[in-house]
């Protein structure tokens, strides 16, 4: 007889079984875009909608997700409204660039992102990832309260800091958190107007303000990069062989220019560790609601930890903690949607032989919110069970219905630098703490420029006594 107990089910927003009307849209996309899909969303392979006079075909038929992605991806650009909401921020990034630029910029970044690469960024991670914990020291046996959002979204920026910029990146505030958080809020979030195709010079009612937070950032990208230009110029062995660097030797005519760089580096700060903190923050949280998995991942981390193992070496030794995070991800997916749109007229069939019209100028949208909750896909969707991901059942997973870091071409290029970092922070703190919901613990996913914790993550942190048992 199975006496596991039943498996948490973390909140998320019910399906719609009445369709909104158009002023519900705009307020439920200023409020929180998650909120918007229906029934239909979670239980078909794809539905035809019409947003504002925008064809739009969700998709959440693996075979068609390919099919865009990757078999025919040529045929499909990104959307405008991605472009609408995210290229004010990151312009010419590895995000948001089409055509040549997102070329040149891919293969410029290519190199330090490779598996290699990735791996050799592992004692950094435990290094950054140990000094953050000393910041729980003080909580006494009782434990105390702490923001994990935050604390997530700190301790990451540190990885990201080190590894990428060799802890060069010129800040005047001892809050970066609070600065990344702050430009996300006001930047990175859907306007009705973006819905409605508005050019780009009508307002933004959610991003007012927005501006001079983003200008104290490119501030901040500016002084990094002088400063790192300065230092190669006066004796280039003396420059760390690290991600800014890389960048820097790319620029010239057939390479980035310094506007590239400078996108590309912003990109990397505001992306690139805000999606792995909201992921850490969210597993911490599921975790704490399951104590028969806590204590799992307690026992796994703990026995790794005693064999002294490199912590190169924890990615693959700890597939529970491993599946612990995969599992947060496909719950709270931290980009919880990927849009295109189809240049010419295609079309797809399906196994049963059904055809799908995908004619040029379709909006094309692929939920990863939707897809990681479909019931088409997923037993017990709602529910956090890790179990799914453990090796031995890791094979009944299709790979174009889980897509924490999309697919094809523009897939997230720094997928295993997040995997690994994601295990490592999570061995260093588990093994040290333990991290609580209490009464003031109630998060509601919202959709800004990734899923968050609306009213922060507020959890107990105590020590942990470790048993000595043999």
């Amino acid at each position: 007889m199975d006496m596991r107990p039943d498996p948490f089910v973390p909140p998320a927003p019910l399906p719609r079984t009445v369709p909104p009307s158009r002023l519900e849209i705009i307020r439920i996309i200023l409020r929180n875009p998650l909120e918007l899909w229906g029934e239909p969303s979670y239980t078909l392979p794809w539905i035809r909608t019409n947003f504002f006079g925008q064809r739009t075909l969700i998709v959440n038929d693996p075979g068609l997700i390919k099919h865009v992605l990757v078999d025919n991806a040529n045929n499909y650009r990104m959307s405008d409204v991605r472009q609408l909401v995210l290229r004010p921020i990151l312009r010419d990034g590895l995000l948001t660039a089409e055509g040549p630029v997102w070329k040149r910029s891919r293969k410029a970044v290519a190199p330090i992102f490779t598996p290699r690469h990735a791996q050799g960024f592992a004692g950094q991670m435990l290094r950054q990832s140990e000094d953050y914990a000393r910041k729980y020291e003080g909580a006494g046996e009782a434990g105390a309260i702490f923001d994990i959002s935050t604390d997530m979204t700190e301790l990451t920026f540190a990885i990201l800091a080190d590894t990428l910029f060799s802890g060069e990146i010129v800040t005047s505030s001892g809050h970066f958190a609070d600065d990344v958080n702050e430009l996300l809020h006001r930047m990175g979030r859907v306007d009705p107007m973006d819905l409605m195709r508005a050019p780009s010079w009508v307002p933004r009612v959610t991003r007012i303000g927005g501006q001079k937070v983003l200008e104290k950032f490119r501030a901040i990208v500016r002084n990094t990069m002088d400063m790192r230009l300065a230092k190669m110029k006066a004796d280039r062995s003396s420059a760390p062989e690290d991600f800014l660097t890389l960048l820097l030797e790319q620029a010239g005519p057939d390479g980035l220019t310094k506007e590239e760089i400078e996108d590309n580096i912003l990109t990397f700060i505001g992306a690139g560790h805000e999606t792995t903190a909201r992921a850490l923050a969210w597993t911490l949280y599921c975790v704490s609601n399951s104590p028969h998995i806590r204590e799992g991942m307690e026992e796994e981390i703990d026995a790794v930890l005693a064999t002294g193992a490199k912590p190169v070496e924890w990615l693959d030794m700890m597939p529970q903690t491993r599946a612990a995070f995969e599992e947060a991800l496909r719950l709270y997916p931290p980009a919880p949607s990927i849009n295109r749109a189809a240049i010419s007229d295609d079309f797809w069939t399906s196994p049963k032989g059904e055809r799908v019209e995908l004619e040029a100028g379709v909006t094309v949208l692929v939920m990863p919110w939707t897809l990681h909750r479909h019931e088409l896909h997923w037993d017990r969707p709602r529910a956090y069970m890790p179990e799914r991901f453990l090796p031995e059942n890791r094979a009944s997973i299709g790979r174009f219905q889980f897509l924490p870091f999309g697919a094809g071409p523009r897939v997230c290029i720094g997928a295993t630098f997040a995997l690994q970092e994601a295990v490592i922070a999570l061995a260093v703190l588990m093994h040290r703490y333990r991290f609580d919901s209490t009464d003031q613990t109630n998060p509601w996913p919202v959709q800004k420029l990734t899923t968050q914790p609306k009213n922060g993550l507020p959890m107990r942190v105590t020590p942990r006594i470790i048993s000595t048992k043999a």
